[in-house]
């Protein structure tokens, strides 16, 4: 069954939990772009707690999500790699994902959804999730059904959807686990385990 969800800056836990149940995924193109949304934000945890990365982009009143631009003017993708760095090179995988990471990162893309289409296909690879992702051709009515996510996850709201069980996280010898950050968190410190943690999570 295809499922759908929107676009999406390195996305929650939730969102790839929920997405690595469905052989065939659709990423909404043809929304109107929303504001304060996981579609050009990430959630990751640093020494001075929880800490939220946005892609700074271009767009209009009625931009469609496929139609916004990244704006270059700013050194975003320098400083999310700098905070990226401070924030995990303690980890145990840091050194494993960090070159392939940063050429993503650092590669130039024109538009928000080619860059997150980019940085979601790395993540299913480096999961192991098998599913086609392609990006919708119409806008499609919201259905409120199971395989619906494009409203599902919301940084304004924390996630009630799953149950985590708590991992290591860099800095849990002073601050509290935090769930639901970033795929980042969870790759950067469990790794190829972080495939078999989502499977857990219901």
């Amino acid at each position: 069954m295809t499922a759908l969800f929107s676009t999406a800056y390195l996305p929650p836990i939730a969102y790839i939990a929920a997405l690595a149940k469905h052989e065939e995924v659709l990423i909404e193109a043809k929304e109107t772009f929303p504001k304060q949304t996981y579609r050009n934000r990430t959630v990751i945890m640093t020494a001075g707690g929880v800490r939220t990365l946005t892609v700074p982009v271009i767009r209009t009143n009625h931009s469609r999500t496929e139609e916004v631009h990244i704006d270059h003017k700013e050194r975003w993708n320098i400083v999310h790699l700098r905070t990226l760095t401070a924030a995990y090179s303690a980890s145990p995988y840091f050194l494993y994902y960090k070159d392939e990471l940063e050429m993503l990162l650092t590669a130039h893309y024109d538009r928000l959804i080619e860059l997150n289409q980019a940085l979601l296909v790395w993540c299913t690879k480096k999961l192991k999730i098998n599913c086609n992702i392609s990006l919708t051709s119409d806008w499609l009515p919201l259905t409120g059904a199971p395989t619906d996510y494009r409203n599902a996850f919301s940084p304004k709201h924390p996630d009630t959807t799953f149950e985590y069980e708590p991992y290591y996280q860099v800095f849990n010898d002073r601050l509290p686990f935090m769930p639901n950050l970033s795929i980042i968190d969870l790759l950067m410190n469990i790794g190829p385990e972080a495939r078999y943690y989502l499977k857990g999570i219901s």
